[in-house]
């Protein structure tokens, strides 16, 4: 009762849910993570109250799991591993600190959401770069924090974009401010002189923001980000290539990549496209099955001073190569219109959450690999679910290039009936074997949540000992998210 009524005193009592007043979804999400109760969900407002958070947990040796987004909950990452822990719920800190128009980059708090930023952005011409039809609820922060894909692989360079310098208070108690935004001075200081937080590295030659990258938490809590954005569209021009085969999409995203076309390009199956279109599941499923296998989704857009001419000059080029390939470009492609898909990719996804329109509930399994070799990951997941009985129509599939098309994301969406018992099982089979396959496959989980850690560090022992030896450093008496990764 001593440790309640001491972060009662740090954050006032109304913004601490004790026991049995916790609501459900810090209990559980729709991974296949065990439910554990938290002994406490804490809502700071600022940085000081998240800094007195974490002095007063090392102090009481009270485990704590930051959060930023709010529920459905998807990878089990911010479920309680043991009994006692706190949740630091950070869905209050909704701040959008600063808009630089010149750098092009904002800086946000973790509670701000892309609905929330979008517009904030367009009052200065700039957009985000956004990742696939995220929630309403969900933190810009933490995607890109968690590496979650952009659909502009053009903007991509390297694994940490478009994430630049963030404010973190380690589990030491500690403030720290990476990159530029280290100093010197402070960032008053730095902004009056035409200073922004747009270097990531430092200070000096250590990469501490890419320590917090993936990090799950593990390592501290960070409590802003300064965030790379680009500039907002004037004219935009979205096709959807349409084809049976995989392989002549990929050749053909390859061909769009290297010769640095387009803004948004990305690769769905058509149950995914049907997905994010409709809200009805009967709809849904006519939707999917009047479309081709798959989609490559494909936009042109103009901003600056002659933005007609870009797109004039970007869509003969496209036109050209596409019927090199024997593809074309569609303004419409079995009921779903390019323009339709272009507002709904542009913005967080209604409610309900794109994912959950077809059965009521989804499991995700994703990893990194090239796009040459995704037909043979796409191959070999329809063969699990067929050893598993699961139905393989129920499977949405998005492929985001990365990094200038030099690797990808690929994700495979199970959507099962919550209720369905038997069905949930099968996943949780394909969930935890599965897995086993791909990664001998060359399946490469930078983002290993729950089960998948093992077969992220299993192999590499001196990963986990560095690993190890870091966490020890800035959060010395482990109390930040214990038991993921390979913590």
């Amino acid at each position: 009762m001593v440790a309640e009524n001491g972060l009662s005193n740090i954050m006032g009592r109304e913004n601490v849910i004790y026991g049995d007043d916790v609501p459900g979804h810090y209990s559980g999400d729709m991974s296949f993570t065990a439910q554990v109760r938290p002994r406490a969900v804490v809502k700071p407002a600022t940085m000081e109250q998240v800094q007195s958070i974490v002095k007063w947990a090392n102090e009481t040796g009270t485990n704590l799991i930051p959060l930023s987004s709010g529920p459905p909950h998807f990878r089990g990452d911010t479920i309680p591993t043991t009994e006692g822990t706190a949740v630091v719920d950070l869905t209050r800190m909704k701040k959008i600190i600063r808009v630089d128009r010149r750098n092009r980059v904002c800086m946000v708090e973790p509670g701000v959401t892309f609905g929330e930023l979008i517009p904030a952005l367009g009052k200065e011409d700039l957009a985000p770069l956004i990742t696939f039809v995220p929630r309403s609820n969900k933190s810009v922060l933490t995607s890109f924090l968690e590496r979650e894909p952009f659909t502009i692989p053009r903007f991509h360079w390297e694994a940490q974009d478009p994430l630049y310098c963030v404010e973190v208070i380690y589990g030491s108690g500690e403030m720290f401010r990476t990159g530029s935004a280290f100093g010197p001075g402070t960032l008053e200081e730095q902004w009056a002189v035409g200073r922004a937080q747009v270097r990531g590295m430092g200070p000096s030659q250590v990469d501490f923001t890419r320590l917090l990258q993936g990090a799950q938490g593990t390592m501290g809590i960070v409590t802003w980000a300064s965030i790379k954005c680009r500039p907002l569209p004037k004219i935009k021009e979205t096709y959807l290539v349409t084809f049976d085969k995989l392989e002549k999409l990929i050749d053909f995203a390859y061909k769009i990549l290297w010769k640095k076309l387009g803004e948004e390009l990305f690769i769905v199956n058509s149950l995914t496209l049907s997905a994010i279109l409709n809200q009805d599941s009967n709809k849904i499923a006519e939707m999917a099955g009047n479309l081709p296998p798959w989609i490559l989704v494909y936009s042109i857009d103009g901003s600056g001073l002659m933005p007609q001419e870009k797109v004039d000059y970007q869509k003969a080029d496209s036109l050209e190569l596409a019927q090199s390939f024997g593809l074309e470009l569609k303004k419409i492609a079995g009921g779903a219109g390019a323009d339709d898909v272009q507002k709904i990719i542009s913005r967080p996804s209604t409610e309900p959450y794109w994912k959950l329109r077809y059965r009521g509930a989804c499991h995700d399994m994703l990893f990194l690999t090239t796009m040459d070799k995704t037909p043979g990951f796409v191959k070999k997941m329809y063969e699990l679910a067929g050893d598993s009985n699961y139905p393989a129509g129920d499977m949405g599939i998005y492929i985001q290039p990365m990094a200038q098309g030099t690797n990808c994301h690929i994700e495979f969406n199970f959507m099962v009936d919550p209720k369905n018992i038997v069905l949930e099982e099968k996943v949780s089979h394909i969930d935890s074997e599965g897995c086993e396959a791909l990664a001998h496959m060359g399946a490469f989980f930078s983002r290993p949540y729950g089960a998948w850690a093992k077969f992220a560090f299993g192999q590499d022992a001196q990963t986990v000992i560095a690993l190890r030896k870091v966490k020890s450093i800035f959060d010395p008496n482990g109390i930040m998210n214990p038991g993921k990764l390979c913590f």
